[in-house]
């Protein structure tokens, strides 16, 4: 439980310090680098020497190892997640006013559990680009607050349940009394620029309370965007540390794959931009590193023939005030391992021989394993995994950690099942 534990805090961490894609790319980032990774520009010449290499593309991170004597024909071994969760992005012209009260004009990002954002004190985050084109990272503290409606004023709420107009219900308040605020200018200051000095920004709300370990046992991690934040950290773990421990045994050089972590962008919203996994990010990646390394196109396709990816995203817990949602036989826990994600319909990946794989590095990892699929009368959603099989056509198999709360401001999982997660993602990037 010990190690459980400091994983799960490292975790908290990582999700503290990256309330935006973009912090978590740049977080990644900076976690990859101090373990030796170098960053490669898309701009330059991919670099074909062994080693370990790291790329951002705004939101979306790459980072992959090459190993000794890898050749044209090395396959790849790559873990699939996103850094993008559901919430709120400021809209163009946000400054908003009403019956006093300064608001600000949020447009609705995926499909957020709106009411869990109600009476939290909420930051902004996120990027800007200067008008000389140098980009900037920033985040506010605690600034604003999406008030509930008092209960004196709605009698029927509890009977009812909350009905929330995403255009009339979701404005935050900031302030009162004072129309010659504007949030740029608070923006502004935190940059250290002039409000004109700022050409573009990408600002999205977060909520400021910290992660938090809980129960009799510190058995519950309840945090923010641990969709998907939790797989991205458990590749990010996982790649570092396989990549530390090869880099001292040379005794297996030449026959392993190309490990790689691949964390998508707008996964919430479709996958369909320059950073996501509908778009042609990891596919040019991968073209570029085997053409580094003397690839022909067959050789390059063969590559791909022999690779695997693991679509890491999070999935349900059974609900115990609504189990009859969740399959009769098919009920996962908190703390009882990471998921092999199923679905008939193709809105998952996995198939016999990804699942049999899956489970071969999770009895290696010595992690338990559990099965989702969903109720006939529930449909579930879908991750990147169909998307990187259909473009690429590797191999594909969905699995993750599985969560309470999906999608609120504050979900939950087991203290466990991230270093589960991550070991199993280790023992996958060592198979042979």
């Amino acid at each position: 439980m010990s190690a459980a534990l400091e994983h799960a805090r490292d975790l908290a961490e990582f999700v503290t310090a990256s309330p935006t894609s973009f912090h978590a790319a740049a977080e990644g980032r900076q976690r990859l680098t101090a373990a030796g990774f170098s960053v490669v520009d898309e701009r330059a010449a991919f670099e074909t020497a062994p080693g370990a290499y790291v790329l951002v593309r705004d939101g979306a991170l790459l980072a992959w190892r090459i190993p000794a004597g890898a050749g044209p024909g090395t396959p790849y071994r790559i873990v699939g997640a996103h850094t993008d969760s559901p919430g709120f992005v400021l809209k163009p012209r946000p400054d908003i006013s009403a019956s006093g009260w300064q608001q600000l004009g949020m447009e609705v990002y995926g499909g957020p559990l709106l009411n869990s954002w109600l009476d939290r004190e909420l930051g902004l985050a996120g990027r800007v680009i200067l008008t000389s084109g140098e980009q900037r990272l920033v985040r506010t503290g605690a600034i604003m607050r999406i008030p509930q409606l008092a209960i004196h004023l709605d009698r029927s709420v509890n009977d009812e349940g909350i009905k929330l107009d995403r255009q009339l219900h979701t404005a935050p308040v900031w302030s009162v009394g004072r129309s010659d605020l504007r949030i740029m200018d608070q923006i502004a200051l935190l940059v250290g620029c002039a409000s004109d000095d700022i050409a573009g920004a990408d600002l999205s709300a977060y909520a400021t309370t910290p992660p938090e370990i809980f129960g009799p046992t510190d058995e519950f991690l309840a945090s923010g965007r641990l969709d998907n934040l939790s797989s991205v950290h458990a590749g990010l773990a996982a790649l570092i540390s396989t990549a530390e421990a090869d880099a001292s045994d040379t005794s297996a050089a030449g026959s392993e794959a190309i490990t790689m972590l691949a964390a998508f962008d707008h996964e919430e919203v479709g996958s369909a931009s320059r950073s996501g996994a509908a778009g042609p990010l990891l596919a040019d990646v991968l073209s570029r590193i085997s053409a580094a390394l003397g690839a022909s196109l067959d050789d390059h396709q063969r590559a791909l023939a022999g690779s695997i990816c693991l679509s890491a995203d999070t999935g349900h817990a059974v609900h115990p005030n609504y189990a009859q949602r969740h399959d009769p036989a098919n009920r996962p826990l908190l703390n009882g391992g990471p998921l092999l994600k199923i679905n008939a319909n193709q809105r998952y990946a996995t198939d016999a021989v990804g699942a049999a794989s899956w489970r071969r590095a999770c009895d290696a990892a010595g992690v338990p394993i559990q099965e989702f699929v969903s109720n006939n009368a529930v449909p579930c959603g879908s991750t990147i995994g169909p998307l990187t099989a259909t473009r690429l056509g590797i191999r594909t198999v969905d699995v993750g950690i599985p969560l309470l709360s999906m999608h609120s401001a504050r979900e939950l999982a087991g203290v466990r099942d991230p270093l589960h997660l991550r070991r199993a993602i280790e023992a996958f990037f060592q198979q042979r």
